[in-house]
């Protein structure tokens, strides 16, 4: 194969007057892993999104695939037919519908068939879960899945796309990947590379877009970064320094501290936490944790971590009231709140704010303005001769959208047009705009670059040292390293050990989560 893969000349992408994307051009060569980097609000998504038809480029861009013009929008059929196959940043997957009907929905859809074969359809999509080791029922809904399991039955449909996909005997299709690792422990990442390798050696091309370095330097052959919507540089991952990948996304020189996290942030110095008792957590138990007890002191970070299936994030859909636990009660103050009872509404009075990992399914509504998402909790305020006072309320969102860096600072755009990483500024900023006392945080950083994530880390960082306690729920090991003052490490539903102090690394982490499950 002579042609590349995907060949981008001139794409623009505007909205309104801002142009998310300003004369891109960029090549994924024929059997390539080809490696796509930028701050979030960089264009990376508009592309993706682009690509796949969700939205429509500027008029007078080239789109080619394997030689041919590129027509969008095109159906899934039509993508699949052509050789591509998506994962989203937001994974793309129906939660009402089942693991089946998502994984196979191309299927199931096109070639007119008058019936639907469901044997062979389900037989076809337990294979694909047998081959990347998912005890997955296929007929169970994606609702009742974790974050963890849905980024994995996206990733896995999108493989047996390609898979399927060939010409005589080689491969052919394009892989796109729009950051599908924050969600996996380190064994399903490298289970994806090696996949990602296969499906190159058989003759299939890949785009992976990632905010991690260390993955891109790993698995590419090249990479482009973008910047401010428009190519900052294009190189062989071989030759690339660390830290001149870093100053192209920054577009300055990475600065030099005692730390870093994986994106090159520079880890806060430790901070005295007070010695008094905000939050006592007694006997919580659900139908996938054991009883756990847990005290939380005012102004403390804690995190909760552990291999996929531990249980660790049901922590915070309990504490929530936004998944029934079985008994357990959390104490604040003089306070005490019967956690099987619990509901949003009442956690929301008592002082609770929680940001889930499903950022455009559970975390905000991604075809409201960032307005509305922004001032949701508590609309009350804003309330005057019996109306909305919406000169205030837009006063207000744009105040949050400023302090937060939010880009672009429009609070009339829609939240699920923001790059994900300006979505969850977003959310967050939603929550610590009423003053939580307890504020629950699921994978905060999930698909999110450095510039983003320094941003989302400095503003919990700012509330915690005003005194609200902070329950980070990740399997972001350098994440908890560089926020928290102690981890809770479980496994099989149960917290199994604390690393704080000195002890508190990422290298720490994960023997402790590997060690927690053999015990």
């Amino acid at each position: 194969m002579t042609e590349p893969a995907l060949a981008l000349r001139g794409l623009a992408k505007s909205f309104g007057g801002a142009r998310a994307l300003d004369g891109v051009d960029l090549t994924v060569g024929a059997r390539e892993i080809h490696g796509l980097l930028g701050h979030n609000g960089s264009g990376k998504s508009t592309l993706v999104k682009v690509l796949s038809g969700y939205h429509a480029p500027d008029p007078g861009a080239e789109l080619r695939l394997f030689g041919e013009s590129l027509r969008l929008p095109m159906t899934l059929v039509e993508q699949r037919a052509r050789g591509l196959a998506f994962v989203h940043q937001n994974l793309g997957l129906v939660p009402q519908l089942s693991v089946l009907e998502n994984m196979r929905v191309a299927d199931i859809t096109g070639g007119g068939r008058p019936f639907i074969d469901w044997r062979a359809q389900r037989r076809a999509a337990a294979a694909s879960l047998r081959q990347f080791g998912l005890p997955i029922d296929p007929d169970q809904p994606v609702s009742s899945l974790t974050p963890v399991e849905r980024a994995l039955v996206a990733i896995v449909r999108a493989f047996a796309a390609i898979a399927s996909n060939r010409r005589g005997r080689e491969l052919h299709g394009l892989l796109v990947l729009d950051e599908p690792t924050p969600f996996l422990a380190r064994d399903d990442v490298d289970r994806l590379f090696r996949l990602m390798r296969q499906v190159v050696s058989e003759g299939a091309s890949v785009l992976f877009i990632s905010h991690d370095l260390d993955e891109v330097l790993e698995i590419t052959d090249r990479a482009t970064v973008l910047r401010d919507g428009r190519v900052a540089g294009s190189f062989e991952t071989r030759q690339a320094g660390r830290e001149r990948i870093l100053e192209l996304i920054a577009g300055h020189a990475p600065v030099v501290g005692s730390g870093r996290d994986r994106g090159g942030g520079v880890r806060a110095p430790p901070v005295a936490r007070s010695a008094e008792v905000a939050f006592e957590v007694r006997d919580l138990a659900g139908p996938l944790l054991q009883p756990l007890d847990l005290a939380l002191r005012r102004g403390e970070i804690v995190g909760l971590t552990g291999l996929l299936g531990s249980g660790y994030e049901r922590v915070l859909h309990h504490l929530f009231g936004a998944a029934p636990a079985t008994r357990g009660v959390l104490q604040a103050g003089a306070e005490r709140i019967d956690l099987p009872s619990l509901v949003p509404a009442d956690a929301v009075r008592a002082g609770l704010a929680f940001l889930p990992g499903d950022r455009q399914g559970a975390s905000g509504a991604g075809g409201l303005a960032v307005l509305d998402n922004v001032l949701l909790p508590d609309l009350r305020r804003f309330f005057g001769g019996g109306r909305l006072q919406w000169p205030r309320m837009r006063a207000h969102a744009r105040r949050l959208a400023e302090r937060h860096r939010v880009r672009p600072p429009d609070v009339d755009m829609k939240l699920a047009s923001l790059s994900g990483g300006n979505a969850q500024k977003v959310l967050l900023a939603k929550w610590l705009d009423v003053g939580p006392r307890l504020l629950l945080l699921e994978e905060p950083t999930q698909g999110v670059d450095v510039g983003a994530r320094e941003d989302l880390w400095n503003a919990i960082r700012e509330v915690a040292a005003g005194g609200t306690v902070v329950l980070c729920a990740s399997s972001d090991l350098e994440q908890l390293e560089a926020l928290c003052d102690r981890v809770l490490v479980f496994a099989r539903g149960r917290c199994r050990a604390e690393v704080g102090g000195g002890s508190l690394s990422k290298a720490e982490l994960l023997r402790q989560c590997y060690a927690a499950v053999a015990a």
